[in-house]
């Protein structure tokens, strides 16, 4: 088992990446803890991750909140002993011409997906550091090269990159890598809500002509996660079906 008695935070680990993410680390005898802001998928990704003789507890909150993410910390913390891998995985859309776009839609995409990764890389650090180990994988998107209608989401996830790097610069001292997945057209919830013509025009880009899976995503989780990346830090992997390449 690549994890074996590793303890893995998975925010939004409810439901999509998140919780093919949880599903696989368990799998590879990792202790999970899945954080969410709501508890209804995650109880399940729980249930079954039990079923299949795994461990995984569910800890809720709002990564926009510094005091919720202390809390979810602090609890894993408690609850495991120790803390070695965060992924950064929790993430919203609100899109709209830049044009049209609110002040609250623009605050509100920024703030989970930008601040909310700063705020739980921020507070993993402290039990991470005292061990001097510590796996972080943020969470960007093929879309921060720019996309219609997305410039609150290409804004926070074009800066999850620079995060991710500036990250890896001041905790390699504590032996704590911190790397970024930046998924494509992944077939989960939120791709499943979008119009037909959106998605076919999506699959057009894409020079392996599919949708990628959430298992697909959880393998390159486990791969920056486990001993085999201890001397990848500090890099960005498009997951995109060849998307990002080309003109």
């Amino acid at each position: 088992m690549r994890l074996k008695d590793k303890v893995a935070l998975i925010t939004g680990g409810g439901s999509g990446i998140g919780a093919a993410v949880a599903r696989r680390f368990a799998r590879e005898g990792a202790l999970v803890a899945v954080a969410d802001v709501v508890p209804q998928g995650a109880e399940g990704v729980i249930k079954e991750i039990a079923a299949g003789g795994g461990k995984a507890i569910f800890t809720q909150a709002d990564v926009r909140k510094a005091g919720d993410v202390s809390g979810m910390i602090d609890y894993v913390v408690k609850e495991y002993g120790h803390l070695d891998i965060l992924i950064n995985n929790a993430g919203v859309t609100k899109d709209n011409l830049c044009a049209r776009m609110s002040e609250e839609e623009w605050d509100f995409v920024v703030a989970v997906n930008l601040k909310g990764s700063f705020l739980c890389a921020q507070a993993a650090y402290r039990p991470m550091r005292k061990q001097k180990y510590g796996r972080i994988v943020n969470t960007s998107s093929v879309v921060s090269r720019g996309n219609m209608g997305q410039v609150n989401y290409s804004a926070s996830k074009a800066g999850v990159i620079g995060l991710t790097r500036t990250l890896a610069l001041e905790y390699a001292r504590s032996n704590i890598t911190v790397n970024c997945i930046a998924p494509g057209f992944i077939d989960t919830p939120m791709a499943a809500a979008m119009d037909d013509k959106v998605k076919a025009l999506a699959l057009e880009r894409i020079p392996l002509s599919r949708m990628g899976t959430p298992e697909e995503v959880a393998n390159l989780h486990l791969f920056l996660a486990s001993e085999e990346a201890a001397y990848i830090t500090g890099q960005v992997i498009f997951l995109d079906g060849g998307a990002s390449i080309g003109i």
